[in-house]
């Protein structure tokens, strides 16, 4: 049973979720309802990576930082309070284009705090920790001070909060704890039930044990999916055995010895913006050290964006089309 971590204070908080007991297609991220009412009792509070935050209404005027946050903040209908967004990982899934449509983008990476401050935000929503720096969009605590709320993808927590390992009840539980704290209940508990029933309905590869890397950026040193974050929750998912799920980490630097060593059957590609699937192919069938590689040398390569790789409400999707990838390169 997923445990939640935010606590409503005042109102007693609604009924768990009843997740729907059939299985359907997986299929990518649900539409996003109509702009739904306030639902939530305020104030809420939430212990979000060491943090303890409070919102005392729904916050209108929400700055997103990554594409994971600005996803399930459309995905929830929330649209229209997006005041800017920045870092996106790549374009929106088609069935957001329409909601994101008017998104005003200020940065294509990290955006300043100057940058942001000037759209009058009464919230930030991060996908990383490093989002909230000096350097950022601003500390935490200073935001705190601004009256500007803040909140990082639990998954995305650092140190002793670091969820070890993440699984798809902990992506869940960031939807549910978004809905309470912008209001909006009802549609992450309709999100939710959705994603379960799709995750219900995957059928994970049974075509014997299929090794795989997760290759993520580096040349020199590749930075590949390790044992505890969301590539490895993927690739289970899917059925694939990850040759670096041994490593108690979510992403890490390893040597190619290591890789030419392992021999993995697949090598699943993240596809960004700034690091494409198609330039990780070119160095991979261009290196002599990795062209020994079967997966190389057969072309044996699953593609995914990157912004459904990180933890989020694409994830079933990216599992799915793993599943169906790899399919087509067993035919």
């Amino acid at each position: 049973m997923r445990h939640s971590r935010f606590l409503f204070i005042g109102v007693a908080t609604s009924a768990a979720l009843l997740l729907s007991g059939c299985a359907a297609a997986a299929t990518p991220a649900a539409t996003p309802a109509e702009p739904p009412a306030a639902s939530a009792s305020y104030p809420v509070t939430v212990e979000n990576c060491g943090t303890n935050l409070t919102v005392t209404k729904a916050p209108e005027r929400i700055v997103s930082i990554k594409s994971s946050a600005t996803e399930l903040l459309l995905a929830l209908g929330l649209g229209d309070r997006i005041v800017g967004s920045a870092f996106l990982d790549g374009p929106l899934p088609s069935e957001l284009a329409t909601a994101g449509a008017d998104l005003n983008v200020v940065s294509d990476f990290l955006p300043g705090q100057e940058v942001v401050l000037g759209l009058n935000p009464d919230f930030i929503y991060g996908g990383w920790e490093s989002n909230f720096s000096a350097d950022g969009v601003g500390e935490r605590d200073a935001l705190t001070a601004l009256g500007v709320g803040t909140y990082v993808s639990p998954a995305a927590c650092k140190g002793d909060f670091m969820p070890n390992p993440l699984t798809f009840d902990s992506v869940f539980t960031e939807i549910e704890e978004a809905g309470a704290i912008f209001g909006v209940e009802s549609a992450a508990a309709k999100l939710v039930s959705t994603l379960n029933d799709d995750l219900a309905g995957l059928t994970p590869s049974t075509a014997g044990t299929t090794t795989a890397l997760w290759y993520s950026s580096g040349t020199t040193t590749p930075y590949v999916g390790a044992g505890i974050g969301s590539p490895e929750m993927i690739m289970d998912a899917a059925g694939l055995t990850n040759i670096f799920a041994d490593v108690s980490d979510t992403w890490t630097s390893v040597g190619w010895e290591s890789i030419i060593e392992a021999n993995p059957s697949v090598i699943v590609l993240v596809d960004a913006t700034w690091n494409t699937a198609a330039s990780k192919i070119a160095h991979l069938e261009s290196d002599p050290a990795t062209q020994v590689l079967d997966a190389v040398k057969n072309q044996r390569y699953i593609i995914l964006p990157f912004a459904s790789t990180e933890a989020g409400i694409r994830n079933v999707e990216a599992a799915s089309s793993t599943i169906t990838q790899l399919a087509d390169l067993n035919e």
